[in-house]
């Protein structure tokens, strides 16, 4: 039997897996930077409340870590419309990534700010720094920049999630890979290009971290983020 790959047919829906792309590219970054922003204040809250607030924060940790992104994607799409809350697939899924970013990148922060010295947070105090500035200016920088190649690394994994978004038909590069192989009747060859897409996206968006990392953190962050993700990108 002779076995022979077309690649044109799928290369004829190219501006279908484009649009999936930029889809992908627009979800996951804005994901990233709404689920950083919450983690933050999430592992802030924790450190300057309550006991009662502590314990909120670690169950909603807890929650979003020990239950499968599918289901939480799933309770945001099917479960808020009874509410009264309805959303599209796009903004469903956006929100989904979010809260589930926001739960890891929490627990990620939350080790860095934990490795902060006590000492540091101490001398911040005696100079007179509200617990608030102390947490800005003393402890949130320094422990960002011990756990970056972990947030990095989330940061990718949360990128290459996003290809369960296609479950509730968001037309990102897996669900536009779906369309494709239907029309085409292609399903290697299509799986094939959307394997090497999400294999450039992963390292263009390593590529950008380790350039982040450079500009904001000291230069020894890039080569430990370097050698964290020898043996992979996740």
């Amino acid at each position: 039997m002779e076995f022979s790959l077309h690649f044109a047919s799928v290369f004829a829906e190219s501006d279908l897996i484009i649009r999936g792309i930029l889809l992908t590219i627009g979800l996951s970054s804005s994901a990233i930077l709404l689920g950083s922003g919450l983690a933050i204040l999430l592992v802030a809250t924790r450190n300057l409340g309550n006991k009662f607030v502590r314990g909120c924060v670690d169950a909603y940790v807890e929650l979003l870590r020990n239950t499968p992104f599918l289901i939480q994607l799933f309770m945001i799409f099917f479960g808020l419309p009874l509410m009264g809350v309805r959303m599209s697939g796009t903004q469903a899924a956006l929100l989904a990534m979010t809260l589930n970013l926001s739960a890891y990148a929490t627990e990620i922060i939350r080790a860095g700010v934990d490795s902060i010295h006590k000492s540091q947070i101490e001398a911040g105090l005696s100079l007179a720094l509200s617990r608030i500035q102390v947490f800005r200016y003393v402890v949130l920088k320094p422990a960002i920049a011990k756990v970056w190649p972990s947030l990095s690394s989330q940061f990718v994994l949360m990128l290459l999630a996003s290809s369960i978004c296609s479950f509730i038909s968001v037309p990102e590069l897996s669900g536009a890979a779906a369309i494709v192989e239907q029309r085409t009747f292609r399903s290697f060859e299509t799986y094939i290009v959307v394997t090497l897409s999400y294999l450039a996206l992963a390292l263009v968006l390593k590529l950008i971290l380790i350039w982040l990392g450079h500009r904001l953190f000291h230069r020894k962050v890039v080569s430990i983020l370097s050698t964290a993700s020898k043996g992979g990108i996740a």
